[in-house]
């Protein structure tokens, strides 16, 4: 009686990922096109797993009748302004970054947002003085923070890959002119 050597599938338990592997070498987005198929079929039976483990616990209903609520997106209304004009002027150039965008490079880019020196400039309606003003003491509240090496506000402005600093001193520096009286 001849007897046959058993085939290697039947010995050796071979993965969904290998069996569809072809002869040779597989490219990168081969191999991670069979690991992505493997791991999201391991998620699939995990999540059945946790539905058929957790099916048993009992829940409550949340009751919402309490629970107050307010809109999702911010209404993007500016705060109480200062009584003093330049700290008032600084809390709106603030809000017209917050609003309208904020750039690095220029007083305004081509989609409208204002760089620090430009948010100024546009919420002062024309008074040279006030923006001087509002300008100086920016630049007191930047090198305070940073130091006296900071040359201006619009080397700091563009120092900057996002608005979250340059916004934070404009906010500081209404601060600080709100508390020297200006």
């Amino acid at each position: 009686m001849p007897t046959t050597a058993p085939s290697p599938a039947t010995t050796h338990p071979v993965s969904t990922a290998q069996a569809a592997a072809p002869p040779g070498e597989l490219s990168l987005e081969e191999r991670l096109t069979l690991i992505d198929a493997a791991m999201t079929a391991r998620l699939e039976q995990a999540a059945v797993a946790y539905e058929v483990n957790t099916a048993y616990i009992p829940t409550e209903p949340v009751d919402l009748t309490h629970v107050v609520t307010v809109p999702l997106t911010p209404t993007l209304q500016p705060p109480e302004p200062y009584p003093t004009p330049v700290a008032a002027l600084l809390q709106r150039a603030h809000h017209h970054l917050f609003t309208g965008g904020w750039c690095s490079g220029t007083l305004v880019d081509e989609d409208g947002a204002r760089c620090l020196v430009g948010a100024i400039r546009a919420e002062t309606g024309g008074d040279s003085g006030l923006e001087a003003d509002a300008s100086s003491v920016l630049l007191d509240a930047i090198r305070r923070r940073f130091g006296d090496h900071v040359d201006s506000v619009p080397s700091f402005n563009d120092a900057h890959g996002s608005a979250l600093v340059p916004m934070h001193m404009l906010d500081q520096a209404a601060d600080l002119a709100h508390a020297r009286g200006l």
